[in-house]
């Protein structure tokens, strides 16, 4: 078998804190959620509409957050549909006082992008233009 790329695994700080952030800022829906046993906590696996068997992000509760200095470019893709939706989640994270990188563009493959700090402190990046995350075919 192939190897494929399944999920990347987070650690939050607050749980229902981060699901808000990846449904709200990022589209993404609860695949898959059980009990880790303790203390009510709980597992959630969140995917792409239509993704749930091929990439999720896990979060797992009870992490330390993170504090991503400026210059530590570390962070999960999302892919939007056009500049202007980039530019409007740059415009709705700079008021929520989570902008990390302005919108920037760059040559191909890179394209039209922005950086926006999860609740934990980490990065997530969306972007336009990238050939990334296209059907395969």
């Amino acid at each position: 078998m192939a190897k494929k790329l399944t999920h990347v695994a987070l650690h939050v700080r607050d749980l229902e804190a981060s699901l808000a952030f990846y449904r709200d800022y990022c589209g993404l829906h609860v695949a898959h959620e059980r009990p880790t046993g303790k203390n009510g906590a709980r597992v959630v696996w969140m995917a792409a509409k239509g993704q749930d068997h091929r990439f999720v992000i896990v979060l797992l509760p009870g992490g330390q957050g993170r504090e991503q200095p400026p210059q530590d470019f570390s962070h999960i893709g999302i892919a939007v549909d056009s500049r202007r939706e980039v530019e409007a989640i740059a415009a709705r994270a700079a008021r929520d006082g989570r902008l990390a990188w302005p919108v920037r563009q760059e040559p191909s493959p890179v394209g039209t992008y922005c950086g926006v700090y999860d609740p934990d402190g980490a990065v997530v990046e969306f972007s336009y233009g990238q050939p990334l995350g296209e059907e395969d075919g």
